[in-house]
């Protein structure tokens, strides 16, 4: 396994629509352990293929408060989202910057699993969250785009300002 960078906010990279996965084979399950791995490293709940440069529909996720029950995600497509939650939310490729966002409270979400056997979840709270987040990823988007142009632009110069101490 290894360590894969993560793609920081704004680097247009993250606006790239990932494409489906076709085939589930040694490549795909490695990028899974190496984006575990990497999502771990960083104290992370969730990671999209996206945000280290691979353009897949790929997901994992990990909400468990031991860090023990890997969740991945191929392909990911929500179904029925229903009613309405605001919370705060924080990103790996957004670091430091935490924000509300409002999000489905309760989703279903069809995928495929590391054997490429369909599966269906229906999530609520925050795996809800969490899956709907990373599925922005893969279509481009980060969770500053749900807020105000306004706050866009104190999150750009912000990141940029860090990036120049941190040189």
């Amino acid at each position: 396994m290894a360590l894969l960078p993560i793609l920081r906010f704004p680097d247009l990279r993250l606006k790239k629509i990932a494409a489906p996965v076709v085939r589930i084979d040694d490549s795909i399950r490695k990028l899974v352990a190496d984006m575990a791995e990497t999502m771990y490293e960083a104290s992370g709940i969730g990671l999209a293929a996206t945000q280290v440069d691979v353009h897949k529909r790929l997901v994992v996720i990990d909400t468990s408060e031991e860090r023990n029950h890997l969740r991945v995600f191929i392909n990911p497509q929500l179904g029925r989202c229903e009613g309405l939650q605001s919370g705060e939310e924080g990103c790996l490729s957004v670091p430091g910057i935490y924000d509300k966002v409002e999000r489905a409270e309760r989703i279903t979400v069809d995928y495929l699993d590391l054997d490429g056997q369909p599966q269906s979840l229906t999530a609520d709270g925050l795996l809800a969250v969490c899956i709907q987040h990373e599925i922005d990823h893969l279509d481009g988007k980060v969770f500053v785009d749900h807020l105000s142009q306004l706050k866009q632009a104190r999150i750009k110069a912000k990141l940029a300002k860090q990036a120049r101490v941190t040189a």
